[in-house]
């Protein structure tokens, strides 16, 4: 993981050692997404033979080897010092809150971040990433139950004592130490994994479920299972096609922009929630048998992240498409969705040279090896005449709609009902314990400084002469 003469463990390697376990653990735990994860890579593999162009822009770009590496989990927590302390450990392995999730909006009694790595080194090493959702204790409206969720939750600790000393032990000496690593990984990971004995009565997990699902799930359990983790695919569609045949049933609609020829943000899709064995205590010694639904397979296929202007155009002709037709749960009018989505998407820009010109998504610069800007300054100038190639940045973070998508066809809420509220970003901060990242910002940053890199590098040409 690290030099032998490294006194800390650099939070790059202890993300892709936590990332690498928490798969083969989550294989342990769900076949299935070991099945998702042989079709993903098959896929892929198949994509690159394809478009070989696309794989020599990767390899150029550093992206290809994370491609097969690349994860992203989705955790629920129910208090504010879960999630604080939460924070303390993901910064420990380079990963930072980017982004606040407001998903009332969409239906869900939570808010969240996401948290990720942001330098592009870090991107490339590992770009593993975590999306952590919070309980809004305010949005049960049954008083009584929501008293007992408040019991239920300030009587467990999802932290071992061991986690603890580990956490605070790095923090006071500035990082993991190099002979920790390992057990600090591993206590990380027992946080995460799945737990059959439930932490209430099987009459109380029916109250709750019946209240909303999402509660039912961060409530009555011993600690926050990952919920899902999701690799990345180059070719979406061909993996929705392919899960029947291996024995997955998937959602019937993927979420997110339609199909692309520069494909933008995140199309998302799963398969369904998992039932799996629980024992609720019965309070004399013995317990009930029953089951819970919550744990599903995501695949993702991301795109190019989009600029405020970008992501206004987004929103805007989602809107109107599903203004047009509303996505079912139950996939019966998965056709007519995708054929609006696809007809109000055409007049989404679909060409690089379009999307930077037209101020709509990010890119970073690269000045081509054979390229003679000659006495051009002008960074347009010379992307139009092929000096400087355009690279897109990759989106890493989320979006509510999708997410709300995904939760309610996997999970059978059908019910689709906004909660209301007021902003709620500053009271989740708070006990997030700092600020989150805002995403436009660090893309911005990302593209400023390649913007630089490559100004410098024209300029160093031209004064040299170099060809």
């Amino acid at each position: 993981m690290a030099d032998e003469t490294q006194k800390f463990a650099p939070g790059d390697a202890l993300r892709a050692a936590f990332s690498a376990a928490m798969s083969a653990m989550y294989r342990r735990e769900v076949p299935a997404y070991g099945e998702l994860l042989e079709l993903v890579q098959a896929v892929n593999a198949d994509t690159l033979g394809a478009y070989p162009e696309l794989k020599a822009q990767l390899e150029r770009t550093g992206e290809l080897d994370r491609l097969s590496a690349e994860r992203h989990g989705a955790i629920r927590l129910g208090t504010g010092e879960e999630l604080s302390f939460m924070r303390r450990i993901f910064a420990l392995m380079g990963m930072f809150p980017v982004g606040y999730y407001d998903l009332t909006v969409a239906g869900l009694p939570v808010h969240a971040t996401a948290f990720r790595p942001v330098s592009g080194d870090s991107l490339k090493a590992n770009s593993f990433r975590i999306f952590c959702s919070l309980l809004r204790l305010d949005l049960i409206s049954d008083e009584a139950l929501r008293v007992d969720a408040a019991d239920v939750l300030e009587k467990r600790d999802i932290f071992s004592d061991t986690l603890r000393t580990l956490v605070r032990e790095a923090e006071a000496a500035g990082g993991v130490q190099v002979e920790e690593a390992d057990a600090f990984i591993a206590a990380v990971l027992d946080v995460f994994r799945w737990r059959s004995e439930a932490n209430v009565s099987a009459e109380l997990y029916e109250r709750f479920l019946s209240q909303h699902r999402l509660i039912a799930d961060i409530v009555c359990f011993k600690g926050p299972h990952i919920n899902h983790l999701t690799p990345r695919t180059l070719d979406i569609d061909a993996v929705q096609t392919g899960m029947p045949a291996r024995g997955i049933n998937p959602k019937a609609v993927i979420e997110g922009p339609p199909r692309r020829t520069c494909p933008i943000l995140l199309r998302q899709t799963a398969f369904k929630a998992l039932s799996e064995a629980v024992d609720f205590p019965d309070g004399d010694g013995t317990s009930t048998a029953g089951v819970h639904t919550a744990r599903f397979g995501e695949i993702e296929q991301r795109g190019v992240a989009l600029t405020p202007a970008g992501r206004a155009l987004y929103d805007a002709l989602l809107s109107r498409t599903r203004a047009e037709v509303m996505p079912a749960p139950d996939g019966s009018n998965a056709a007519a969705y995708a054929a609006a989505l696809e007809k109000v998407f055409a007049e989404f820009p679909d060409r690089w040279a379009a999307l930077h010109k037209q101020g709509l998504a990010y890119f970073t610069y690269h000045l081509t090896s054979a390229a003679n800007p000659g006495k051009q300054t002008s960074l347009d100038a010379l992307i139009e005449t092929g000096h400087v190639e355009l690279i897109p940045i990759t989106y890493e973070d989320f979006l509510p709609v999708s997410a709300a998508g995904i939760f309610r066809s996997n999970l059978g809420d059908e019910q689709g009902e906004s909660f209301t509220g007021e902003e709620m970003q500053a009271a989740f901060e708070r006990l997030l314990g700092a600020p989150v990242l805002d995403p436009d910002t660090v893309y911005a940053e990302l593209q400023q400084s390649s913007r630089e890199a490559c100004q410098a590098a024209i300029h160093a040409r031209q004064t040299t002469g170099a060809t």
